[in-house]
């Protein structure tokens, strides 16, 4: 557990422990930030308070993509401009932003919130696998999806292709596109952290996953 600096009181270092819990955020990051609150003026603090609080009471999951969102359908899957032959498969919301940024993809996504990883105890049913699965079947007497080709954008790394190729499996005999992030990403990076360039090269040759 990470402590407050001595002499400081239990609120004070109970925020440095809140802060700290945070990803990236190591024990000095975690004080300053927390001294940086207590001087702040009392307006900024409720304000940051309120933000927390009002994210956390209004996110929800958009039905069809499964994005964080505050809004269902999220405004990528309400947008008709959106071209909807076409989804894109990441691991997390971070992933989305990060493809998003580029402004080099204007069709749809699925989130997976994760990927294929039996030494962490996380399985297909663990993930949004189904969902996709969902939105790409017919059901009898509904139109038919529009959807041709699903990119698969989980990180270059070992879960990753793993999670890759089991998709891959299962759209098999949907007689779908599938196709992969062509190798403009290093191997074991994260998309989350990827440049513009790079990640619009990815996008733009990608490849069939065989």
């Amino acid at each position: 557990m990470n402590e407050a600096p001595r002499g400081s009181s239990s609120a004070i270092a109970r925020l440095v422990e809140s802060f700290h819990r945070l990803p990236g955020i190591g024990p000095k990051s975690a004080q300053r930030l927390a001294y940086h609150v207590l001087r702040a003026p009392e307006e900024e603090a409720r304000n940051l308070a309120e933000a927390l609080l009002d994210v956390k009471q209004r996110a929800v999951l958009c039905a069809e993509c499964q994005q964080i969102s505050d809004s269902n359908p999220c405004v990528i899957c309400d947008d008709s401009q959106r071209d909807r032959t076409m989804i894109c498969v990441v691991e997390e919301p971070l992933d989305l932003v990060a493809i998003e940024r580029t402004g080099g993809y204007d069709g749809v996504y699925h989130v997976l919130h994760g990927v294929i990883s039996p030494a962490d105890g996380v399985g297909p049913d663990d993930l949004k696998i189904a969902e996709l699965l969902a939105r790409l079947r017919t059901r009898p007497g509904a139109e038919a999806s529009p959807v041709v080709e699903v990119i698969v954008a989980t990180n270059p790394n070992l879960e990753g292709e793993a999670t890759a190729m089991y998709i891959a499996r299962l759209l098999g005999p949907l007689g779908l596109h599938v196709t992969r992030l062509a190798r403009g990403l290093p191997a074991g990076a994260d998309l989350e952290y990827a440049d513009n360039v790079t990640l619009t090269r990815a996008l733009t040759f990608r490849q069939a996953v065989e």
